[in-house]
């Protein structure tokens, strides 16, 4: 482990021992853990409210409360999860190796992917066929309308979008370890080097953010998929780079040390994460106003002015950055805590968040026809969601070779 000595107190400093850290092994780290479980349960919570809520077209039954939780799960929520994704990326590499890395990414990604977007997929999106053809109005069964998804489409992939994302990523920072080590080394260092300086840091991330978020907002606008030719690889353009930019700092902090380095239990970064939050608040809070103005200040609402655009780009990267900070150092600072459901998840949390979708729209199609409250309705659709795909996973992890993968 890299003494501490190698940084003086109060000031920022390269590390002078950073050639001497130990060996590189397979660790764990609780906090990680939990993070990305806790993201998971958010993606969860987001689909079971989207379905209510009033900028959208689905149930009858709206509140406008679950605009505010979509509008905030989804301003920063999927790039933390690269973040999360890429902490464990240089560890990995350099005890696999590429070839052996790139077959187990393979195998944890690529092949439930495939399995997603073939099988779970279709299964899932079914009751949006069936909603408008009624029982005894059609002989299109379900097999046709599998066969119809895949030949003629739409295909869609659902929330296995992220995995084909990420199996990308991982190709390309292997990529790049084999052809720039030095560069990425320095990078780590670099980061390594601001474990003290949590301002730095910070700023740092937030002015990271901006730029490879906003230029390609205001170039792309927020509505647009990249999806070639069709197939079910769909990525929102504008957060192209948004999400390359966050698992590269993730694999960065990864580099040197994840438990001596910025993201260490009791460094500078996790000690203030009320900051973080209250920053992260604001930054919310600078969303909410532009989206105000938005419906409120502004006469041609579907072609908001350039000023407007680059507000609300510009309060979106903060709070994303904000936001995932405030995320990785609450989990630093009560690491030692008890978290039941969290740590209870966490075996389960891939499986989770694969199988999800299906009991999500499922769910909203058997609750559709009920005058009930929209949280009543949220309240079935989740809970039942999260009770069925975590028993589907603990029934699926009974197999051995599906345990090895999810």
């Amino acid at each position: 482990m890299l003494s501490r000595k190698s940084v003086s107190a109060g000031h920022c400093a390269m590390p002078l021992a950073a050639g001497n850290q130990a060996k590189t092994a397979s660790i764990r780290v609780v906090a990680f853990d939990r993070a990305r479980t806790f993201v998971t349960l958010l993606v969860l919570i987001h689909h079971s409210v989207v379905n209510y809520t009033h900028f959208g077209s689905g149930d009858k039954m709206r509140w406008l409360g679950f605009d505010l939780v979509v509008l905030f799960n989804d301003s920063f929520f999927m790039a933390c999860m690269f973040l999360i994704s890429g902490l464990f990326v240089h560890d990995s590499l350099t005890r696999r190796g590429a070839s052996n890395f790139l077959r187990h990414r393979a195998w944890r990604l690529g092949i439930p992917f495939l399995v997603s977007i073939f099988v779970l997929m279709p299964i899932a999106y079914y009751p949006t066929f069936l909603r408008y053809h009624l029982p005894g109005t059609t002989d299109f069964n379900f097999f046709h309308f599998w066969w119809r998804t895949l030949t003629v489409g739409p295909w869609p992939s659902g929330p296995a979008w992220f995995l084909w994302v990420l199996l990308a990523l991982d190709i390309a920072a292997a990529v790049s370890l084999a052809l720039a080590p030095r560069m990425l080394k320095m990078f780590g260092l670099l980061i390594f080097s601001l474990r003290d300086c949590p301002w730095t840091a910070f700023v740092a991330f937030l002015t990271f953010s901006v730029a490879v978020y906003v230029p390609m907002r205001l170039i792309f606008g927020d509505m647009s998929w990249l999806e070639p030719a069709g197939y079910p690889l769909p990525i929102q353009t504008s957060r192209i780079l948004l999400y390359a930019g966050y698992f590269l700092t993730g694999v960065g902090v990864g580099v040197v040390s994840l438990r001596a380095g910025i993201l260490s239990e009791e460094g500078a970064l996790a000690r203030r994460w009320p900051l973080w939050l209250a920053f992260a608040s604001l930054f919310y809070g600078a969303i909410l106003l532009m989206v105000y103005a938005h419906h409120n200040w502004i006469a041609d609402v579907d072609s908001p002015p350039l000023s407007w655009q680059s507000g609300y780009g510009f309060a979106f990267a903060l709070f994303s950055a904000a936001m995932t900070f405030t995320v990785l150092t609450v989990s630093l600072a009560f690491a030692s805590s008890g978290m039941k459901l969290l740590d209870a998840m966490r075996p389960q949390a891939y499986g989770i968040f694969l199988t999800h979708y299906i009991f999500v729209i499922w769910l909203q199609y058997a609750v559709y026809d009920y005058s009930w409250p929209a949280f009543a309705k949220f309240a079935v659709v989740f809970i039942g969601t999260l009770a069925l795909s975590w028993m589907v996973t603990l029934l699926l992890r009974k197999i051995p070779v599906v345990a090895r993968m999810i």
